[in-house]
């Protein structure tokens, strides 16, 4: 009995030692965050800090909105946004771009240097501005247009809004222009507003 009992236990053991120890499950990966959208200030300071590597006095000439597929859009923020400096030391202007995405061929996620090219300012023309004048958000300047759109709901109803940050020469500040619509161009209804001050300054039709 006790050879049998000992074969017996040895089996055990053996049939024991056979069985793999249980995994750990997996862990589940780690969804990557979707492309946020942001706002117009904040973009415009991310390619400034850029394109003052390529000229000390950069100054901005404009700078615009992109509407993106695979980014939602929110109130006052952009999936991209495209801008232009000057310097007039290079008397060159230089395009760069942000974008919450990568798509393919022209499309680059984060800060994107442009083409250069040479730059004389023209007289009645839009002018350069420091970027230190850009202290209202397009969030803030799209609450000013819209206390705006009284009477103007069928023109607006359904819209999707742009933004256009410029210094026009009738006006003393450069100024955010929103714009309902699919461009300027084609847009029955845009509201001018201070960038400095966040005052409303003129509705277009």
């Amino acid at each position: 009995m006790k050879t049998a009992f000992t074969i017996v236990a040895a089996g055990l053991l053996l049939a024991g030692c056979s069985e793999q120890p249980a995994q750990p499950p997996a862990e589940a990966k780690k969804e990557e965050p979707k492309p946020q959208p942001i706002t117009g200030q904040s973009a415009l300071f991310k390619m400034y800090q850029v394109a003052r590597t390529w000229a000390a006095d950069a100054a901005v000439l404009k700078l615009d909105s992109v509407r993106l597929d695979g980014v939602p859009d929110q109130p006052g923020k952009s999936g991209g946004w495209e801008a232009v400096f000057t310097s007039e030391q290079k008397s060159a202007s230089h395009a760069f771009t942000w974008y919450a995405i990568d798509q393919e061929p022209t499309i680059h996620k984060g800060v994107f240097a442009g083409s250069e090219q040479s730059y004389t300012q023209v007289r009645g023309a839009t002018m350069p501005f420091l970027i230190a004048d850009v202290r209202i958000d397009t969030d803030a300047a799209l609450a000013t247009a819209q206390a705006k759109q009284e009477g103007s709901d069928k023109k607006t109803a359904g819209q999707p809004v742009i933004y256009l940050l410029e210094k026009p020469a009738k006006f003393a500040n450069p100024a955010w222009r929103v714009v309902w619509g699919e461009s300027v161009s084609t847009s029955s209804f845009s509201v001018f507003v201070d960038a400095t001050s966040g005052k409303f300054l003129e509705i277009m039709h």
